[in-house]
């Protein structure tokens, strides 16, 4: 087996794959350069310089293809997908970084560190206006479990503080660390002395911090943001620093970087960095030997830790069950686009001709479909089952009818805290995937691009309106699909459209009498 390392790699991930392989270091190499000696390569390894083309995975013979990092958007994941080759990244080697990060900022604005070294180099001896406050005894609030948020939780109740956290798809009593209490989102904002947030950026997460969210805290709370730029909505956070309602805050990310003229960063009262969460010479030694392991893995056959893509179906299936691993991962990502609450228990119900396959490829797409709004860092289809599993979500599955000759559908059926919900589809002929039910609505909804969803009571009129609304809005509408449960009862209508729709576009529709309410969807 030959390995190729085309971009700059930590010497220690170089060294376990040595130990294994033949392996050599080429970097900055040309698309051109890359093609002609690629089909030598069992493995390729790289970082975010070297963009893993189509026309390079075509001409290749790869096995594996390695991203020292989280992002694979150098790689042509589909292409890959397509000719069997397998795609793992390094999602957890900067947890340890992010975590530090967090704990550093927490300190240093706790204690007035970057002011006062400054005083000091400007040769003033000032210890009267830097005066700190402890940490210990305060209150944490976690907006946000994933990795870097449970690590972020181990280092302060070290540090004696206690932890209350806010994360809509855990429950506490799953969580070993019983030092955690887990509550709602409003309980962790008016009780938190510190406030981090861990969190993707999601259309969910945009904001979440706006001037409501602010006023209701604590006086003097402090913020700290080493997620995403934009969770925080920085002119209420400025305006708030400004008042003295937020005592201070410390920010190592911001909605548009580099944030060099953001009025943030003049303030006295803020602490802030550039980007530095996962900047450490370990980070990038953890994401090398990371995914060194999971090369040497694959090229092993075994099962790895970090794939990106799926190839776990047999071969002789794959074109078969690929358009059911698509829907279902649609149906689950439409899942959490429409509903809320905590998830207790994911049932996948299988009928007609897919059950003639092994189930869980597409049982995991659809969990993974559900966990890609959810979590920090994008689950794949290897970890979304066990990720799953660890916030206390039962899975199972069930088929409900063998007749081989049925069409193939599957139902998607959740139970949260506020209740249960269910989606069904189907694949037809030529591998059309459609969406055939949401809850007691039968619809036929194609899952690609954007739709726009409303709940309101079936009269003359709505549709009008809400095709009106689009149209001022240049807002095209490219199909319509109307449910209902009964005449003049409750019905949804979903409208396929090209371009996506503003939430003050939303806000309007939903001011439609007997609207109760309209969503954006991304498939």
């Amino acid at each position: 087996m030959r390995v190729l390392v085309s971009d700059d790699l930590a010497q220690e991930g170089i060294d376990i794959l040595k130990k294994e392989f033949d392996v050599d270091v080429k970097t900055k190499l040309s698309e051109e350069e890359l093609m002609e000696i690629i089909p030598n390569y069992d493995a390729l390894v790289v970082r975010s310089a070297t963009k893993v083309t189509k026309n390079i995975i075509e001409k290749s013979n790869l096995k594996v293809i390695g991203r020292a990092g989280v992002g694979v958007d150098n790689i042509d994941v589909d292409a890959a997908t397509h000719k069997g080759i397998l795609v793992v990244n390094a999602p957890e080697g900067n947890t340890i970084a992010a975590s530090e990060h967090t704990i550093a900022l927490l300190m240093s604005v706790a204690r007035n560190i970057p002011a006062a070294v400054m005083s000091l180099k400007n040769k003033k001896w000032d210890r009267k206006s830097f005066v700190g406050i402890e940490v210990r005894g305060k209150t944490l609030g976690i907006v946000g479990l994933g990795r870097i948020g449970k690590d972020v939780a181990a280092k302060a109740i070290g540090l004696g503080m206690n932890i209350l956290a806010y994360d809509p798809y855990i429950i506490n009593n799953t969580l070993e660390n019983t030092h955690i209490k887990v509550t709602d989102f409003e309980t962790v904002l008016k009780n938190s002395d510190f406030i981090t947030f861990h969190v993707p950026l999601t259309k969910a997460t945009y904001h979440m911090i706006d001037k409501d969210q602010i006023s209701i805290m604590k006086d003097k709370v402090i913020l700290i943001n080493c997620a995403r730029g934009g969770i925080i909505n920085e002119e209420a956070l400025y305006e708030a620093l400004v008042s003295g309602k937020v005592g201070a805050c410390a920010l190592d990310v911001f909605e548009h970087e580099p944030p060099l003229e953001s009025p943030l960063i003049d303030l006295p009262n803020v602490v802030a960095t550039p980007h530095l969460g996962a900047s450490t010479a370990e980070a990038q030694i953890n994401v090398a030997i990371e995914v060194a392991n999971d090369i040497i893995r694959a090229l092993k056959g075994e099962l790895v830790k970090n794939a990106v893509n799926m190839i776990t179906v047999r071969p002789e299936e794959y074109h078969e069950i690929k358009p059911f691993i698509e829907l279902a991962e649609k149906m689950g990502s439409l899942y959490t686009q429409l509903k809320n609450g905590r998830i207790s228990e994911v049932e996948m119900i299988y009928s007609g001709k897919v059950t003639k396959f092994d189930v869980k490829p597409i049982t995991v797409a659809a969990i993974k479909g559900i966990l890609t709004n959810m979590l920090e860092f994008p689950p794949n289809l290897v970890n979304a089952y066990l990720l799953a599993k660890e916030r206390g979500i039962k899975i199972s599955e069930k088929k409900v009818s063998e007749d081989q000759d049925a069409p193939g559908t599957i139902t998607l059926q959740v139970t949260t805290d506020k209740g249960k919900s269910s989606i069904s589809g189907t694949v037809f002929e030529k591998d059309e995937i459609r969406i055939t039910a949401i809850d007691d609505y039968k619809i036929d909804l194609i899952p690609r691009g954007y739709a726009l969803m409303s709940f309101h009571k079936d009269r003359p009129g709505i549709v009008g309106q809400v095709g009106s609304l689009l149209g001022n809005n240049d807002i095209n509408i490219a199909y319509m699909q109307l449910g209902r449960k009964s005449f003049r009862g409750e019905a949804l209508m979903v409208l396929g459209i090209d371009e996506e729709v503003p939430e003050h576009v939303l806000n309007e529709i939903r001011k439609i009498e007997d609207v109760s309410d309209a969503l954006f969807i991304k498939f």
